[in-house]
């Protein structure tokens, strides 16, 4: 189902806050200082998981404060629908990173399908070590034994937005996350 902008706006209006954009940017404090601690002497390559994490890698890289490298990758499950089917590749990587230490930022860990689909494309190129850091981990049974290596927030089973997050590719704009009211 497509929506336009004022049923986008509807939905905003009338969607629960889970956390404040004050509550947002302490977590990603929070997380940015535990990335340092692992990741500070290990130049690491830095991908951003498009396009829900833009927001969110945008905000972490000002709180890491030493030399790395960035990229981004592009697989998805999800196409602007709320839910997914199987992983489509719509870029790869352009750093090698072969020997590489990789840190993937995702927007929200949910069954970890994607998530694992890249980690494990990485490993297979060669990456000497592969993090993972996700702004936001969906709290359910689904995902398989998939666990991020460092996480900002949880979040409910519940469709959530914003902070990077989309709405049927709408409210990635919004300041904080939220979930859809009835849903």
């Amino acid at each position: 189902m497509t929506v336009n902008p004022r049923q986008a706006d509807d939905v905003l209006r009338t969607a629960d806050c889970l956390y404040s954009l004050h509550e947002v940017e302490a977590a990603i404090k929070r997380m940015a200082a535990e990335i340092a601690a692992r990741l500070k002497d290990s130049n690491p390559l830095v991908l951003c998981v498009m396009t829900g994490a833009v927001v969110p890698m945008g905000q972490l890289l000002v709180h890491l404060d030493f030399p790395l490298q960035i990229d981004y990758v592009h697989a998805t499950r999800y196409s602007g629908e709320t839910s997914g089917s199987d992983v489509r590749w719509l870029a790869r990587p352009q750093h090698a990173v072969k020997d590489k230490v990789v840190l993937v930022v995702d927007d929200i860990l949910d069954e970890g399908i994607t998530l694992q689909a890249i980690i494990d494309d990485l490993r297979a190129q060669g990456a000497r070590a592969v993090y993972s850091a996700v702004l936001t981990d969906k709290e359910h049974d689904r995902k398989n034994g998939m666990q991020a290596d460092f996480i900002g927030l949880k979040v409910p089973d519940r469709y959530v937005f914003g902070y990077g997050m989309d709405y049927k590719g709408y409210l990635r704009n919004a300041a904080g996350i939220f979930a859809v009211r009835g849903m």
